[in-house]
Parts: structure tokens; sequence; C-alpha cells
């Protein structure tokens, strides 16, 4: 277990194999679809150095909780549900069986990347504009969307995919794994966002939870997926529809009455 998580934390920064061009590419599809979903809240505040500090530390935190928090979670909830039901009705049951995992998916990412959030509203004296507080949390979301964006990018070019694959598959199912990370990155920002805004709001636990059921039904799919009721296809609709319903409670929240935030 140990030796899986530290792998896997490590695919994170190291791609042996992959071509130089790969990872351009990968690297700038990830900070493009990063620049497109910052954009939208329409906000300079990047140019606070100590912003960059949040970004940076939410996306190591998230990225260590995912391989050394999260995976061993998951594995012990698996095997606790073993323990009581066997595997073929686990998997008979999986829409049900699958939901405590996806639950800590959710409460273990959304956790990781509001830690700098809450930092630099604790160093505020527990003081910020709501609309500061939710372009923070979007700034903390930015930082792992990227770099999720970026491993998966790369580790679709090691497994083979060319643009080769353009006219074997067609246009539409070559590039469904793009459009599934262009969304990622935008829901990464969007729950944090939601997040940081409650934390300023003074609901901090509230929102906590909020994001984390966000990020819980958007992982479902995962799971949907597994169990064949549903075609790749329709497996990005649900993540583009559900990354969208959650992005605009955010803008909704960022630009109703709006005010300076700077």
């Amino acid at each position: 277990m140990l030796e899986y998580m530290v792998n896997f934390f490590v695919s994170g920064f190291v791609y042996p194999g992959i071509l130089w061009n790969q990872a351009l590419i990968g690297i700038g599809l990830g900070v493009a679809f990063g620049a497109i979903w910052y954009a939208v809240y329409w906000t300079p505040i990047l140019k606070k150095p100590q912003l960059w500090a949040v970004l940076a530390g939410s996306t190591i935190l998230t990225w260590t909780a995912v391989s050394f928090i999260q995976i061993p979670l998951q594995f012990l909830t698996g095997r606790a549900l073993n323990f009581f039901w066997s595997q073929e009705i686990l998997i008979k049951w999986l829409l049900l069986a699958g939901i405590p995992s996806i639950l800590l998916s959710g409460m273990v990412q959304e956790g990781s990347k509001l830690i700098p959030v809450v930092i630099y509203w604790w160093r505020k004296g527990k003081k910020i504009d709501p609309k500061l507080g939710l372009v923070i949390g979007a700034v903390a979301g930015l930082g792992i969307g990227v770099f999720e964006a970026v491993w998966a990018h790369n580790s679709l070019f090691l497994s083979g995919w060319s643009w080769g694959a353009v006219k074997n598959t067609g246009l539409l199912v070559a590039l469904i794994p793009f459009w599934e990370r262009f969304f990622a990155v935008a829901f990464h920002t969007a729950s944090s966002a939601l997040a940081g805004w409650g934390l300023a709001k003074g609901w901090g636990w509230q929102f906590y939870l909020i994001a984390s059921f966000t990020h819980a039904v958007i992982n479902y799919s995962a799971i949907i997926s597994g169990t064949g009721a549903i075609s790749q296809l329709q497996l990005e609709i649900y993540i583009a529809v559900w990354a969208m319903v959650v992005i605009g409670f955010a803008l909704w929240l960022r630009w109703r009455k709006q005010k300076s935030i700077d």
C-alpha cells in the first residue's frame, strides 16, 4: 500500500518516457484551461504574492492528501465493506457500495484545498469580504485543477494517445479526455470558491460540506460509468453539466451586488 501511495504521488511529477513536445502540450493545455476559468472571476488577485502561496500550497497539500490520506481511507473503506458483504454483492450494489468512498474523496480534497484559504483568513483576523474569500478560494482550486490537468494529459500521452487516434476513433472520441479536464479545472476552481465564500461569511464548515458534496457528485460519475449504465460520451456530459451548475452558483455569488475586492 505504501509503495502504491508513493508511486501515485511521484506520478504527478515524473513522466518517464514522455516526449518533450507531449510534455509541453500537456502543460500548455492545463495552463490554458486554468487561465480561461480564472478569467471568468475577473479579478487581479494573483498580482498579490501571497495568493501565489495559496495556489502553490493548495496544489501541494491536495496532491499529498490524495496520495497519503484519500487512497488509504478508500482502501480501508473497501476492506470494511468487504468484511460484511461478499465482492459479488458489492459489485451488484456498486451504486450504493461506492458512496462512502466517493464521499471521502470529496471531503479529503476540498478540505486540503481549503487549508491555505483558512490560513489567509486567519492571518487577516478572520475578517475578509465574502467576495474576497470567494476569489481566494477560486485561486486555491485553480492550482490543483491545473496540476491535475497536466498530470492527466501527460499520463494520456504516456498511455499511447496520439493524433492517429483522431483518425481511428474520430475527433469527438479522441478529444473526450481533454474535454473532461477542461471541465474538471472549472469544477475545482468553483467548488473551492464556494468554500472560500462560506468561510468569509462565517459558514465555514457548512460550505466545506457543500463543496465536499458537490465534489462527491462529480466523482460519483466514475461509479455510474463503472456499472456500464452510461456511455463515455454521457459520462463527459454528466461531468460538464455538473461543473457548470457549480460554477454558475459560484459566479452568481461573485457578481451579485458587485463590490470592489481590492
